[in-house]
């Protein structure tokens, strides 16, 4: 029962790039898979906001640099507005500033134009599980570059159980629910529990910040 629900069950996607050849292909290539449903192709930041409203996908594939509002900007109202929706940004840019803007602004994951098609596939479907995609190279970049810039108190992890301590570190690991249960021998739904009162006590917002945060407390303790 639970695999037929899942079976027909289709993440939702809206892509934004403003090169035509390559947003037709994107479109045509993401409905080779079973388990996606293209909902719209946009040319500009614009044309992405309208129909991420119109009709919300679960994932929205992003270009950063577009005429008619770029990715960034995309990304800002997106997060002002707390829409739900989680983009996937979709970039040629070697900037790990970039990368960083990208995540403070809520991206949940990152894939360069010049990877395979099956890491797009698996950070689409990665983020539509309410994890982050991010190559482990540039989590590492993104990180450090966030972490230096943190002004995160160590004490932002003292409330914490010495339990919900480790899942914090395994999070900053970049490990996922899956495998933390395997490290600690806890179901995954016992994860999500204990991550659901790690980000109330820590007033982190996501995985991402819980991550920095970690990290500052391993760095000053270091």
């Amino acid at each position: 029962m639970v695999a037929n629900s899942a079976a027909t069950s289709k993440i939702r996607i809206v892509i934004a790039d403003d090169h035509a050849v390559l947003r037709e292909s994107l479109g045509a290539l993401l409905a080779t898979q079973p388990d996606f449903q293209v909902e719209g192709l946009a040319s500009n930041g614009q044309e992405a906001l309208a129909l991420t409203q119109q009709h919300p996908p679960d994932v929205l594939v992003l270009d950063l640099f577009m005429p008619g509002g770029d990715g960034f900007e995309v990304l800002r109202t997106l997060d002002r507005g707390g829409s739900r929706v989680a983009a996937v940004v979709l970039t040629g840019s070697d900037s790990e500033m970039d990368y960083a803007q990208v995540v403070k602004l809520g991206g949940r994951g990152l894939v360069l134009k010049s990877d395979g098609p099956e890491k797009l596939f698996a950070a689409i479907r990665t983020v539509a599980n309410g994890e982050l995609a991010f190559s482990d190279e540039l989590a590492q970049q993104v990180l450090t570059t966030m972490t230096a810039e943190s002004k995160t108190s160590s004490n932002a992890l003292a409330r914490l159980s010495e339990r919900e301590r480790q899942i914090a570190y395994y999070v900053a690991r970049g490990m996922k629910n899956k495998d933390i249960g395997q490290q600690l021998t806890i179901s995954e739904n016992t994860v999500k529990r204990h991550l659901q009162s790690i980000f109330t006590k820590t007033g982190a917002r996501d995985r991402l910040e819980l991550a920095v945060m970690a990290l500052s407390e391993i760095s000053k303790a270091a």
